[in-house]
């Protein structure tokens, strides 16, 4: 890649809870000083991840490192004998040619690795791997209003519980509507580094428009991708700050809306005024 791009993705959540905090009851997350929604870079990108193994199949090289119920130690294992490493009877290798050469294998086998980066030093050591794609955590445009509803079960788990007149009690946690907006970075420098290349990028966009579709819960409600803006630099050190070229587009409510409860509601708009030299834009949705 000889490219480096900045782009802003939008999506929303709709009667759902978009990303739950384990540390408080699953309850969506939120900024306490201005409710304003968060959702967390790890939970996006563990939906590419899964687009990417249904797409793929698990294939090499889109297999995925970080997939339920996978131990990472045997596939850093996996790495240094693919790299034809003597690994019999060692746990930890500390040979910097061997790590070096278990690194390749685990970046050309695995599309997480040579993305989002990862550290495999916790088994028989293939170092770490910076990924030249990041995301910053996704805040909602305006505050979002979490609640805490209360659902029942008529069934009940043991047959001495049938005459009982109680029911199962459950909590739910949703919001009735946000719009996220989320930051990406391409590193041309690093994704020459991993082996991170133009089919990999197209995988990318790609996941990042069908994912939601193939993540469907009850408790994620209705979330949709609604706005895909890239700016591609003609450098790989970059042709503007990505903070600027981020100002370029700005989502407000539209006029008269209180309370906003779809993307109809917002208007989107970017300032192509004194467009900067060497930036080229895209709107893949």
């Amino acid at each position: 890649m000889n490219n480096r791009y900045d782009f802003v993705y939008l999506f929303d959540c709709k009667d759902g809870n978009p990303n739950g905090d384990p540390d408080a009851a699953n309850a969506p997350r939120i900024d306490p000083q201005d409710m304003h929604g968060l959702v967390s870079d790890v939970c996006l990108k563990r939906k590419i991840r899964n687009f990417v193994l249904l797409a793929k199949g698990g294939t090499e090289p889109f297999d995925i490192f970080v997939q339920q119920g996978s131990v990472l130690n045997d596939k850093i294992l996996g790495g240094h004998v693919s790299a034809g490493n003597d690994v019999d009877g060692k746990k930890k290798i500390a040979d910097r040619k061997q790590v070096q050469s278990a690194r390749v294998q685990m970046c050309k086998r695995y599309f997480d690795v040579r993305t989002f980066g990862a550290v495999m030093s916790t088994g028989a050591n293939a170092g770490q791997v910076r990924g030249p794609v990041q995301l910053s955590f996704s805040r909602s445009i305006d505050p979002i209003l979490p609640l805490d509803l209360s659902i029942t079960r008529m069934a009940v788990t043991e047959a001495k519980e049938v005459d009982s007149p109680n029911q199962t009690m459950g909590r739910k946690n949703l919001i009735p509507y946000g719009l996220y907006r989320c930051h990406g970075f391409i590193s041309a420098h690093l994704a020459n580094e991993t082996g991170f290349s133009d089919d990999d990028l197209a995988l990318f966009w790609q996941a990042l428009e069908q994912m939601f579709d193939h993540d469907r819960s009850a408790a994620r409600g209705t979330m949709a991708p609604q706005k895909l803006v890239v700016f591609k630099h003609q450098s790989a050190l970059g042709n503007a700050p990505a903070h600027k070229l981020f100002g370029r587009v700005r989502v407000a409510r539209k006029d008269g809306v209180e309370a906003a409860r779809c993307f109809s509601d917002y208007t989107v708009t970017i300032n192509r005024e004194v467009w900067p030299q060497g930036i080229e834009l895209a709107e893949l949705l």
